[in-house]
């Protein structure tokens, strides 16, 4: 077998350089790449030691193989064979070294993201962090703020409290001033009630003597009863004859006491008008109610008409529901067919 050409052997011998200065870079790149993950360091150190200690000792082999081929022709065939199969080999390791750039590559990728990631999260918590911050520091204004409202609803409450002991102690000497008023409008009441008690018994003591004994005409505690029949006929509220006479001497004593009531006292002549309970439903007064009222006003308005003051005279209607005698009885049903007259305070 011809021995290889020089020009083949130059070439055979220049790939070399190339093939260490290329593992030399991936070296210094798997370094800087193991400085960030220990345990591929170890793996790719370990791979790059193994395949440049094959690649020396292959280098060194051809280089033996090279100086054999020189001295002897014979055997060129067997140093061709184990060329071949070292080239062999040298492709396998080429395969290698491709499969290995290739993991670096990945690894190298899987490390970019890694670090993208981690700094994504860092960012993420920065963020976080801020707004924390911010919301810390808005809180803080806050809680600043109400310190102020507090402090300043504490000073209206002390100005209240000391406004508030300022109007109690009026409020005290007041309801002392109400108090002693109300002794002496009290006193005052009192007086005015003896004196117009004073003056109604001399009403009454005056009516009597002019009026004289009369079983129809009474006087019962505080009032001067006058039987229905004295003043109007049985279910009418009509004035008769005898009762104009009846109210003309009524209202004549009233007129003379009248004159005599100071003018302060503030009195007024009540005429209650009261019914049996026997009912009645006519047109003109469908109950007790209507009766016993139209008889007061009657009453009323004729001593309006005797020159009575108005403001000094009131009706009322009580129908059956005030009885002095609850009886059924014909002489109970006259008692209680009355009009009542009482000289009183408004």
């Amino acid at each position: 077998m011809a021995l290889p050409s020089r020009r083949q052997r130059r070439l055979g011998i220049d790939i070399w350089p190339g093939f260490v200065d290329a593992l030399s870079q991936l070296l210094i790149v798997i370094i800087f790449v193991v400085l960030i993950f220990t345990a591929a360091q170890f793996y790719l150190t370990t791979a790059l030691s193994g395949s440049e200690s094959k690649l020396k000792q292959l280098s060194q082999e051809i280089a033996g193989l090279k100086e054999a081929l020189a001295l002897d022709e014979k055997t060129n065939k067997d140093q061709g064979d184990y060329l071949k199969q070292v080239l062999a080999e040298l492709d396998a390791s080429v395969k290698a070294r491709d499969k290995m750039q290739a993991d670096i590559a990945d690894l190298t990728a899987r490390i970019e993201e890694s670090q993208s990631s981690a700094r994504n999260e860092l960012e993420d918590k920065d963020s976080a962090m801020q707004q924390k911050d911010a919301a810390l520091h808005a809180q803080q204004d806050l809680v600043a703020l109400l310190n102020q409202q507090i402090a300043a609803l504490r000073e209206q409450l002390s100005r209240i409290s000391a406004a508030l002991d300022l109007s109690e102690q009026k409020t005290k000497d007041q309801d002392v001033q109400i108090a002693d008023l109300g002794k002496r409008l009290n006193a005052a009441l009192a007086s005015k009630v003896q004196e117009l008690a004073s003056y109604r018994s001399e009403f009454f003591g005056r009516l009597r003597e002019i009026l004289g004994n009369r079983q129809d005409i009474r006087i019962v505690g505080d009032r001067f009863v006058f039987q229905s029949e004295v003043l109007f006929q049985p279910g009418s509220a009509d004035l008769g004859p005898d009762a104009r006479h009846e109210l003309d001497l009524l209202g004549g004593a009233l007129h003379d006491i009248a004159a005599k009531i100071p003018a302060e006292i503030p009195w007024v002549l009540r005429v209650d008008g009261h019914t049996d309970k026997r009912p009645i439903s006519t047109a003109q007064f469908p109950s007790n109610w209507e009766l016993s009222t139209a008889r007061a006003t009657a009453v009323v308005k004729y001593l309006v008409q005797q020159g009575i003051s108005a403001d000094r005279l009131a009706a009322a209607g009580f129908g059956e529901f005030q009885p002095i005698d609850p009886g059924d009885s014909d002489d109970a049903y006259r008692k209680n067919r009355r009009i009542e007259f009482k000289l009183t305070e408004r």
